[in-house]
């Protein structure tokens, strides 16, 4: 049977000298030879905490900024409400991605984080984080790479897209993120509904049924509920070009 994406948990949580099998910055650190002292120092500003259950919130809109998270298993949207009770999903994000980040400047969280199934996460201490990414050029790349990635993927919605081609961006966006953690590209299971994909891509939940009818009818995916199969993936890729090419 094919294993499936969203991620599965860690195979192990490490120890004092391996990051777990999803650690944000276990990469990063093993391609830049960062050495024990420092990845020790980095374990210890790690807090494990968990489980969350689908509905529970990490964090809230206009709590006080102090840490960054990392998912360690499940699946998190980050989401705003406005004052007419109106929820914008704002992202979703998998095992070994970061949430917090537009927290840095504001000091305080601009958005909520909802768990949508469950979920575990680590807590980074900001001011230590920040203190020990002085030390390791390494993990002071990859939190700028992590923001701009956010900045791009902020962005990556605001033009004039029509809806084909924004939900094929979508699946193929996750499918690769799926494969940069070493899971199946094609096999997806989308742990958040219907409704909160076509709230992040700013369309009517009917067109995002109606699209993915489509896309099944032309051969590109098979959908079951919410697992989808990419089946066209370079099919899939030329209606998402105008988007991720950009």
């Amino acid at each position: 049977m094919m294993q499936e994406c969203a991620v599965p948990p860690p195979d192990d949580d490490g120890d004092e000298y391996r990051f777990c099998s999803t650690c944000a910055f276990g990469s990063v650190c093993i391609a830049g030879d960062v050495d024990k002292t420092a990845l020790r120092d980095l374990h210890c500003l790690v807090e494990h905490v968990g489980t969350f259950h689908a509905g529970d919130t990490i964090f809230r809109t206009g709590a006080r900024f102090g840490a960054i998270y990392a998912v360690r298993t499940g699946t998190v949207k980050t989401r705003l409400i406005d004052l007419g009770g109106r929820e914008l999903v704002l992202g979703f994000h998998l095992p070994g991605e970061l949430i917090g980040l537009n927290a840095i400047e504001p000091e305080v969280y601009p958005c909520d984080a909802v768990a949508l199934d469950e979920v575990e996460v680590c807590r980074f201490s900001f001011p230590a984080l920040a203190t020990l990414a002085a030390r390791v050029p390494a993990i002071q790349r990859e939190l700028f790479r992590r923001l701009s990635r956010d900045i791009g993927s902020a962005a990556l919605l605001a033009g004039d897209y029509s809806a084909d081609e924004r939900l094929a961006a979508f699946l193929i966006g996750f499918s690769r993120r799926c494969a940069e953690r070493g899971h199946p590209a094609d096999t997806l299971r989308l742990a958040m509904s219907r409704g909160d994909v076509a709230n992040y891509l700013r369309l009517a939940a009917e067109t995002v049924s109606r699209v993915l009818r489509r896309f099944q009818d032309q051969g590109l995916i098979r959908v079951d509920a919410r697992h989808v199969t990419i089946a066209r993936p370079a099919q899939l890729f030329e209606l998402a070009r105008p988007i991720l090419q950009r």
